[in-house]
């Protein structure tokens, strides 16, 4: 069953799912945020890791990823993403899924039709954690990101809680903050 509104609230309130929680669509001047009908449009922090020139003649290895290859940044409202090019970032939101509940992260259209692409796997049942999310600009042009606003929608399905959840196995992620780089 996909959770709606109602729902999502229910469980980000009394069981602190998503922190901090905007219980509402927040779309003036912005790109949109907050409780949607069947889903929550999470944002995009204002800390960035943008991947350099290859001055170091690094590899992308997800088993052993060159740190040098990214350079940290924060800003105040937007970052310029360089074309063909990739920066990884964190959601506001601290997710904590409970262990009936898997989270499916979609990237918005918004950013979508203007060629930015946003990935992310999903929240497993019993995982906690910022979000880290991967962002493309599949453009020939600079792309710009706005910190604090919108930048994909979880949706929540429920179903029976599983056997092992991903706090159960002790996965590699649990409880993690900031923008986290692969792990092995």
């Amino acid at each position: 069953m996909v959770l709606n509104d109602a729902q999502i609230a229910q469980r980000a309130t009394e069981h602190d799912m998503i922190d901090p929680f905007v219980g509402h669509q927040v779309r003036d001047d912005v790109v949109s945020y907050g409780l949607s009908s069947f889903g929550y449009d999470m944002r995009v922090a204002d800390a960035f890791r943008v991947f350099t020139p290859n001055m170091f003649n690094s590899v992308v290895d997800p088993k052993d990823l060159d740190e040098r290859a990214l350079v940290e940044t924060t800003t105040d409202d937007h970052i310029l993403i360089p074309p063909n090019s990739y920066v990884l970032a964190r959601s506001v939101e601290y997710f904590k899924m409970p262990r009936d509940v898997l989270g499916i992260v979609l990237g918005k259209s918004t950013y979508a039709r203007s060629g930015i692409i946003v990935n992310v796997t999903p929240l497993e049942p019993g995982w906690e954690g910022h979000v880290t999310i991967e962002i493309g600009n599949g453009t020939p042009l600079p792309a710009k990101v706005y910190a604090n606003e919108g930048i994909a929608q979880v949706v929540f399905m429920q179903g029976d809680a599983p056997q092992t959840s991903y706090a159960d196995k002790k996965g590699k992620y649990q409880g993690q903050r900031g923008i986290t780089l692969p792990r092995l």
